[in-house]
């Protein structure tokens, strides 16, 4: 698959031969791994990375559980994507951590191939996490750039007011309005107005 070279697996679980086998399983499929006997000693890694990453995370381990690491790492904004493994599921565990984000939540023993499509599912929602992670990164960059009335104006001109009455709003002239316009659109890479309204619905700003 045209995703797996980008794409690293972190294998979280307290059992060692788990470990050791689910490492030689999705090395064999081309994906890169990292192993950790616990959620803690994640979290004590230094960890970065800019690839793809998918988690496959046991649910009871000693200390901090699956679930529980799960939700450390909503705090902290890492919405990594998970695939749970657990010989000690219930369906209410389940539905818990599917509603909390998670890829799957497979009982152990699970079948490889039904492993495989999970991790391949989460490593496309990671890929797409990160595309989009870039593309608000670049439109806060492009965002920056502008003056604090270019950015007024950006506000404006997406929610639909037209250059005269944007004139009256700020207390300046329509042609001033249209050349700040211009600068907003070129500074923003807009082609179009449709485009800028996106931008600021992808930037959260209120044009209402």
């Amino acid at each position: 698959m045209n995703d797996r070279p980008d794409a690293e697996i972190l294998i979280i679980d307290d059992d060692a031969s788990i470990r050791k086998a689910l490492e030689r399983l999705l090395r064999s499929m081309g994906y890169r791994t990292r192993t950790f006997s616990s959620a803690q000693e994640f979290l004590d890694t230094d960890f970065q990375s800019g690839s793809v990453v998918c988690i496959v995370l046991d649910v009871k381990m000693p200390g901090m559980s699956g679930t529980d690491l799960q939700k450390e790492l909503r705090k902290r904004d890492l919405p990594f994507p998970i695939v749970f493994i657990t010989g000690h599921g219930t369906i209410p565990m389940s539905v818990q951590a599917m509603k909390h984000g998670a890829v799957d939540f497979l009982e152990k023993p699970f079948d490889d191939h039904a492993l495989v499509q999970a991790i391949s599912r989460a490593v496309e929602r990671g890929r797409q996490a990160m595309a989009f992670k870039r593309e608000i990164s670049d439109l806060q960059e492009r965002h920056r750039l502008l003056t604090p009335r270019e950015s007024e104006v950006f506000v404006l001109v997406a929610a639909g007011m037209l250059n005269k009455q944007i004139a009256a709003e700020l207390g300046t002239s329509e042609k001033t309005i249209k050349v700040h316009r211009g600068r907003v659109m070129e500074k923003m890479q807009a082609g179009s107005l449709a485009d800028l309204v996106r931008m600021a619905e992808k930037l959260n700003i209120s044009t209402s």
